[in-house]
């Protein structure tokens, strides 16, 4: 699995949920996508980025194949691999599976700018992943709280009807009472409920996929 951490950063919280992948049984990578700011700190290669106008789509999506690419190469692995990624990670995630090959399964949680929502396209993100759609050839796996306004209810809806409308596997949760980062128990946005129904889904979905 290939987890994509979330805009701020290469944290604590992104490691801990790769070690939780891997203690289920899935080889983890959580490449440091932010490294080459190299202003030392998550929070502050996170400003910095945000400053410059967000992390270029193109680059994102070369750093996961690389990552991709890596998780073939070890011998323990059976070649099958899957991404995961929270927050703009889960947009991230959601253009990875539409965009790259060979991508087995992928899990979007909460990930904000699928859709156009609030937002406005950039020269570093020039166009909604919702848009490449009909590239998913994978399963596809949505966690959101029904709480959240990035992605709101609203965003999701638009996305699931593009992935209905062009016939995708794909399975989504709405989780009531929970808002946008659920699963980070280092936040006060943690939802206790949902995140272990979550993480439950998340297990149960890759092993189901890319055992």
């Amino acid at each position: 699995v290939v987890l994509i951490h979330h805009m701020p950063g290469w944290d604590a919280a992104s490691k801990e949920m790769a070690r939780k992948l891997a203690y289920n049984g899935f080889a983890t990578i959580s490449p440091n996508l932010h490294f080459r700011e190299g202003k030392g700190s998550p929070t502050e290669n996170s400003t910095s980025i945000r400053e410059a106008g967000g992390m270029p789509d193109v680059r994102t999506m070369g750093d996961v194949a690389a990552a991709m690419q890596y998780l073939r190469s070890l011998p323990y692995v059976n070649g099958k691999v899957g991404l995961i990624g929270f927050c703009s990670g889960g947009r991230q995630t959601y253009l990875g599976a539409c965009t790259l090959d060979g991508v087995d399964a992928a899990v979007d949680c909460w990930g904000g700018g699928v859709t156009k929502g609030k937002d406005e396209l950039s020269p570093a993100m020039p166009k909604w992943p919702v848009e490449f759609t009909e590239g998913l050839k994978c399963p596809l796996l949505g966690l959101f709280g029904e709480e959240d306004t990035r992605p709101s209810p609203a965003d999701v809806a638009e996305t699931e009807a593009e992935l209905k409308r062009l016939n995708k596997n794909y399975e989504f949760h709405m989780y009531p009472g929970a808002g946008h980062g659920f699963f980070a128990v280092d936040r006060s946005s943690y939802h206790q409920e949902s995140a272990t129904d979550g993480w439950e889904k998340v297990v149960s979905f890759f092993g189901k996929h890319l055992s």
